[in-house]
């Protein structure tokens, strides 16, 4: 390990995935899970498939010939589920829109249009 460069995080554990775009290792999230699940990413020397693998202070990753080491000042965050807060988000109800009558030939299946269904 020649060069090893300094990576510092603001928080930990932090994902594996999400590591490698902080550093500029990788192009973008999905290019960064293909790396890891084709085995091209090491995680302190050993190969690593898991995209969301926790990565701790002083852990050190390689891939494509370059090596860092996690730098985080910040203490390990956990989340105490059981005196977890639970919070709830209040939506306005939509209006609710007329159906068409069944005699429209715009809403018929044989008029050809097909219906548009949004998420």
């Amino acid at each position: 390990m020649d060069n090893i460069t300094q990576v510092e995080v603001s928080y930990q554990p932090i994902e594996l995935c999400k590591l490698l775009k902080i550093a500029n290792m990788v192009g973008g999230g999905g290019e960064a899970k293909i790396v890891i699940s084709e085995g091209y990413v090491l995680l302190n020397n050993e190969v690593e498939f898991q995209k969301r693998k926790k990565v701790y202070h002083q852990d050190i990753i390689e891939f494509n010939g370059e090596v860092i080491e996690v730098s985080c000042l910040a203490p390990i965050t956990q989340v105490d589920k059981t005196k977890a807060k639970k919070t709830t988000v209040k939506t306005k109800a939509k209006p609710t829109k007329k159906a068409k009558s069944i005699s429209d030939p715009a809403s018929s299946p044989s008029s050809g249009r097909r219906k548009r269904i949004s998420f």
